[in-house]
């Protein structure tokens, strides 16, 4: 038997590659939604972010369940067994049926654009409904080359590649960007729906170049639907597809509740939820991203203590990220959007409302960065079934606290942004509390001990932020400087002095993680 360890260090190390990575994604992703929202109005903004509801409800239910719940946990065990062969027979099933039905669902998607387009947002009105009906049925063809690089990156990241995976979507983001600049101001936003598809087709094409040296054993003629591996994929596969469904519904469910709403919500929503994004792609991602193949590995031949430590370790480092993450964004919100956003067709009064979104979603920000690793620790467990009845349960509180915010509550999309954040923080309470009766203890103490330590810190460090801002202001006043480039000083000068003051008081309170996160940006294992 074939098996392979992977020191925590290997796999700091390995998650600060990826959070790079994710983070030029990310500052690039900043680029294309500040053109977004200073080149095109709201009322064309609000059609191109509902578009994307359907499209990417059939991504993530055909790549996104499949590859976390099912295909990487299962190849990664018969790469860990020594079973190569026999494992790409089920990945050539596995891939060629998901091209097959992509293909088939994309195909659909742009024939009945019309029939779909009012499930995006019920309450969209005639004009604008005209729009996201064209929008729609350019948004599919993308979908289906981002599914298909998803599978790609699925294939290396089960052989522990993964920096072509995420270096991809860099290419889509300069797709959407290229689109948006160089064709938005002669077809308005239908020229940077274009620049999505071209983005889509760069990364795929990326991803299939590098996968290629990978998947020797890949046939692409080659489907056996009852192969062993494939029947026990899709057993696996089916629970979490149901669970990201529910997800899934959740989101549509908020965006035509947005779309009832004063025009212009459907974007807040969004701008203020890619911001809370940025720290969850760059560190929860990567490390969940980093620790899942060694998770699976783990469970494969039994590693339960290994298992349970690195796990656990996760967490912590999610956590020490994820909060003093959150404390910033609710510092800073009214600068930092008005820094990324506040030009062209953006006002004050948006960069207002945007920011009282943000606030918002900043409130569950840590839980949502904890589950991004917790149900791939059931996954690694061959268990797809109660991440399902997690989030099923979950999502449907969310929708419950939807309708009671909005009918009871003065909040607006606000309350949807709240609503978000509660979501969350039960997801993370029920997960943690399923899986720790699943494998045993989870070093429950440290993880308190680590989130009360970063609280204490990211508190000290909002406080000395606020009492910056006012003398730092002053000071950049009296320079002459241009509007952007004192908001961008502005906001530099206060992220500088959050990091440092928080960074000091992990010193003082001797937190363990600051060792971890050295491993991430250093070299020594």
């Amino acid at each position: 038997m074939k098996t392979t360890t992977v020191s925590s260090g290997k796999l700091a190390r390995t998650a600060g590659m990826i959070s790079g990575m994710i983070l030029l994604s990310r500052l690039l992703g900043f680029v294309r939604e500040t053109l977004t929202a200073n080149l095109f109005t709201r009322a064309e903004t609000d059609p191109f972010f509902a578009a994307f509801v359907i499209p990417d409800f059939m991504y993530y239910l055909l790549v996104g369940g499949a590859l976390s719940a099912a295909f990487i946990p299962l190849f990664s065990e018969y790469l860990a067994k020594g079973e190569e062969k026999e494992g790409w027979k089920m990945a050539s099933t596995f891939l060629n049926v998901t091209i097959i039905l992509l293909a088939s669902f994309s195909l659909l998607g742009i024939i009945f654009a019309r029939q779909i387009a009012p499930l995006q947002a019920y309450q969209m009105k005639e004009g604008k409904l005209e729009l996201l009906i064209e929008l729609t049925r350019m948004m599919f063809p993308a979908v289906f080359f981002t599914a298909l690089a998803g599978l790609m990156g699925g294939v290396l990241n089960s052989y522990q590649q993964f920096f072509i995976p995420v270096f991809g979507p860099i290419l889509y983001n300069i797709g959407i960007i290229m689109g948006a600049w160089f064709l938005g101001p002669r077809f308005g936003i239908k020229g940077m729906a274009f620049g999505v598809v071209l983005g889509a087709i760069a990364n795929f094409l990326t991803q299939a170049f590098f996968a290629i040296k990978k998947i020797k054993g890949y046939n692409p003629f080659y489907i056996n639907l009852q192969h062993p591996g494939f029947k026990k994929m899709i057993r696996l596969m089916l629970p979490a597809v149901l669970g990201l469904s529910a997800t899934q519904l959740n989101i549509w469910v908020t965006t035509n509740m947005a779309s009832a709403l004063p025009e212009g919500s459907i974007t807040y929503l969004r701008l203020a939820q890619r911001l809370v994004l940025l720290p969850l792609g760059i560190f929860a991602t990567a490390v969940s991203t980093a620790f899942f193949p060694t998770l699976s590995q783990l469970a494969a031949v039994g590693k339960w203590g290994e298992y349970k430590e690195n796990l656990t370790l996760g967490i912590r480092v999610i956590l020490f990220i994820t909060i003093p993450s959150a404390f910033g964004f609710i510092a800073m919100r009214t600068e930092i959007v008005r820094l990324l956003y506040e030009r062209g067709e953006f006002t004050p009064l948006q960069t207002e409302l945007t920011a009282y979104a943000l606030f918002f979603y900043s409130l569950g920000l840590f839980a949502h960065g904890v589950i991004q690793i917790l149900p791939r620790g059931f996954y690694a467990l061959k268990d797809s079934i109660t991440p399902v009845k997690v989030s099923i349960s979950t999502v449907l509180l969310s929708v419950v606290l939807n309708f009671l915010f909005l009918r009871f509550t003065p909040l607006n999309h606000g309350g949807l942004a709240l609503s978000f954040s509660l979501m969350g923080v039960a997801n993370m309470l029920l997960s943690f509390y399923l899986l720790r009766k699943k494998v045993g203890g989870l070093g429950s103490g440290k993880l308190i001990k680590t989130g009360l330590q970063a609280t204490l810190a990211a508190v000290g460090m909002s406080l000395a932020i606020r009492l910056f801002l006012p003398l730092w202001n002053r000071l950049l006043l009296g320079l002459g400087l241009t509007t952007n480039l004192f908001r961008l000083l502005q906001v530099l000068g206060g992220i500088g002095l959050g990091v440092l003051v928080y960074l000091a008081g992990a010193v003082v309170l001797r937190m363990d993680e600051i060792k971890l996160m050295r491993r991430m940006i250093g070299r020594k294992a």
